[in-house]
């Protein structure tokens, strides 16, 4: 409900505090997880005081309680276990504060937490974020790696070392960070920003040497899933805890079993790559060799041939069978001519015979009538009619008489 305030009419501190007390007692129980980061137990108090810590944020909450429902559970229950609490919460109208009243605290057991890690690993699988098509290829050498990794640990040395002594050059952006209890999930996800935030990191590598499955719960948090899941430099999980995988390794783009593992996987070994560049490098030179070998062997062949040895001999070869080709060609063109003058004269000889000239020759002559047509019979011509005959010499006139 809203208040008529102004600031000529504001309210006291006091009645403030009473009224957000009054709107906090509306409140019934229920039931909060956490962590426990701090805890008060002074000798002869009636009661306990506690911190209630959310792993994933960075909120906290103070819990007190009477010392008989602490007394419960206090063989189990220490600082930095995972709880959960039955409370009420409370004002604390002269200081202002909100705290839970808790009538009942449950210690959260190693199976209820693989419970509810296997469903929220059903739920991030649902939404494709270990999708394998996701997975993105290490650079083959990285010229600067990222590695979020706890302070003076042995993954970290173990990182180092193994990764300088395969490859000396390469250089590493180190950040330490709480690997375990409360801090670690805001620590690594702030680190894994800033290190993907940097253009010149090939690859982020998040190292621990492994630990208790409490002691990895850090690396299967949703908020640091998803902050993997959305860099877009690759990112390798080496947790090293075989048994139980964390959600790291499946949203990691590579992982590895240990932090010794992930410095073989990031950065090659200098000593390998030179052989294995000798090893192309002979290989190529006895590709080359034999190369050269076998067209040198086909060179020689073909220089051994004849034609090779005396050049002009193929020319001399074809000059013959030329010369062959010529003579055959006169000779079959002169055959072809005697034929065809012997059919010429043959034929000439048959046209002087069949000629009109030649039957003149033997002296017969040709009588025409005026309009030139020949007369073939005496019928054709009238008596006193005027022909021309023709003969072998030349052609004169004729009168018919009138006795024809």
């Amino acid at each position: 409900m809203g208040l008529n305030t102004s600031a000529q009419a504001p309210l006291p501190v006091g009645e403030v505090s009473r009224l957000i007390g009054g709107w906090i007692d509306r409140l019934g129980a229920i039931w909060v997880e956490g962590q426990i980061t701090q805890l008060s137990r002074r000798p002869g108090a009636g009661v306990v005081f506690l911190t209630l810590r959310d792993p994933s944020h960075d909120v906290s909450v103070s819990v007190t309680c009477y010392r008989q429902v602490f007394d419960a559970v206090a063989d189990v229950v220490a600082e930095g276990a995972r709880v959960v609490v039955h409370a009420k919460p409370e004002w604390y109208a002269p200081r202002g504060q909100l705290s839970l009243r808790a009538a009942e605290i449950r210690p959260v057991g190693i199976g209820e937490l693989l419970a509810r890690l296997e469903q929220l690993k059903k739920s991030l699988a649902a939404e494709g974020l270990f999708a394998l098509d996701r997975k993105r290829p290490l650079p083959f050498l990285p010229q600067l790696v990222g590695l979020v990794v706890g302070r003076a640990s042995a993954a970290e040395r173990d990182v180092l070392e193994n990764a300088r002594r395969r490859w000396p050059a390469v250089r590493f952006e180190v950040r330490n960070v709480a690997v375990q209890g409360v801090h670690a999930v805001p620590q690594v996800v702030q680190a894994v920003k800033e290190l993907d935030g940097l253009a010149e990191v090939d690859v982020i590598i998040v190292a621990r040497g492994g630990g208790s499955v409490e002691d990895l719960l850090p690396f299967s948090d949703e908020q640091l899933v998803r902050a993997v899941a959305e860099c877009r430099t690759p990112v390798v999980s080496a947790i090293g805890h075989e048994p139980d995988s964390p959600l790291l390794d499946l949203v990691a783009d590579l992982r590895a079993s240990t932090p010794t593992d992930a410095a073989k996987k990031v950065v090659p070994d200098v000593g390998e790559e030179l052989d294995r560049v000798r090893m192309l490098r002979d290989r190529a030179r006895r590709h080359v060799v034999g190369l050269v070998d076998r067209e040198e062997r086909g060179l020689a062949g073909v220089l051994g041939r004849p034609w090779m040895e005396r050049p002009h001999r193929m020319v001399d070869d074809r000059a013959d069978e030329v010369d062959a080709l010529v003579d055959r060609s006169r000779r079959v063109l002169g055959h072809l001519l005697d034929r065809a003058d012997s059919e010429l004269a043959h034929t000439r000889a048959r046209v002087v015979a069949l000629s009109p000239a030649a039957t003149l020759e033997r002296g017969y002559a040709v009588l025409q009538r005026a309009d030139g047509a020949v007369v073939r019979a005496p019928g054709e011509v009238a008596g006193g009619e005027e022909l021309r005959a023709r003969v072998a010499e030349g052609e004169f006139t004729v009168v018919v008489g009138t006795d024809a």
